[in-house]
């Protein structure tokens, strides 16, 4: 483990292992921000040359606060900042952070309450994690779209029973071209028994990985699931795990062709993190809809 990655663990666990009694009162001394930079290094991902866009979106199901009449007001937040900040956000902070805001009094009523409470969360995580960070509460209003509806999943496009692998590591070397056409094709492809595991924690994280591309080149599919399954013994945070993803099937693709990834994961302590990257410039109507990505994509609800 290099000085720096072992300098992000220490950072990353300020509020782990310990018992942590919360505070009785809104305090933003309590966020931690961690570096991307380390293992974008391992990937030769160069934080100036980013070979992708897109951005992380945070589900946090368990915010509550109250208003001056002491009324409770409890909604699922989202919050979203771009893949080129310097720093995320460390979950179990950010978790301490939105813990501080059950006790404190906001506003005469819910609307201004909640508003009040949306305008502190943008500005302290975005001084925290310096980018812009953009921050909403989630209602049952919410317009409804299709997501990831044209998606194939791998496992019903494989022989089941003659597939097999002892990979668990991550391992690109997997990867295998099964052949390459004359023309460029579309393929959506999703994966839904991605495991990956904390990096501080070692608790395991859970996920549905949908996979865009536009290529000449065919992905051999078995190789491809075997890809996917080498994550279950890796320790990595979710925005990580995306960006591998991408930065692997990216190498292995030809410059001009397009690419998006999607990791949806499930919660996780009251939050689930839903990273997406996408080649620079694609325009692609699920992109369009990722645009709005919320905790209710998978049942085709957006915010």
């Amino acid at each position: 483990m290099s000085i720096l990655n072992s300098q992000i663990d220490e950072i990353a666990s300020t509020h782990l292992g310990k018992r942590v009694e919360g505070s009785k009162s809104y305090d933003s001394s309590l966020l931690v921000a961690v570096p991307r930079l380390e293992n974008r290094k391992r990937y030769s991902i160069i934080p100036e040359e980013l070979p992708f866009e897109g951005y992380d979106v945070w589900h946090c199901y368990e915010f509550s606060t109250m208003t001056k009449n002491n009324i409770p007001v409890t909604r699922v937040l989202k919050l979203k900042y771009s893949c080129d900040s310097e720093y995320i956000v460390e979950s179990k902070s950010l978790k301490l952070y939105l813990n501080s805001f059950n006790m404190t009094n906001f506003g005469t009523s819910a609307a201004e309450c909640l508003n009040i409470c949306r305008q502190l969360i943008e500005n302290d995580l975005s001084e925290k994690l310096q980018t812009r960070v953009a921050v909403e509460f989630l209602t049952d209003n919410s317009d409804k779209v299709q997501i990831f509806d044209n998606y194939v999943n791998l496992m019903a496009l494989v022989d089941e029973e003659s597939l097999s692998t002892s990979v668990f590591k991550e391992s690109p070397e997997v990867l295998k071209i099964e052949q390459t056409n004359d023309k460029k094709s579309e393929y959506y492809l999703k994966y839904d028994s991605l495991r990956s595991n904390c990096r501080v924690t070692h608790q395991p994280d859970f996920g549905d990985v949908f996979i865009y591309y536009r290529s000449k080149k065919v992905i051999n599919y078995d190789s491809l699931i075997k890809y996917l399954i080498s994550f279950r013994s890796e320790y990595h945070f979710h925005e990580e795990c995306c960006e591998m993803i991408y930065k692997r099937l990216f190498d292995l693709l030809d410059n001009d062709d397009k690419l998006m990834i999607c990791t949806l994961y499930t919660r996780r302590g009251g939050i689930d993190i839903s990273p997406v990257r996408y080649s620079k410039g694609l325009t692609n109507s699920d992109i369009e809809a990722l645009e709005n990505l919320s905790v209710f994509a998978r049942c085709g609800i957006k915010q």
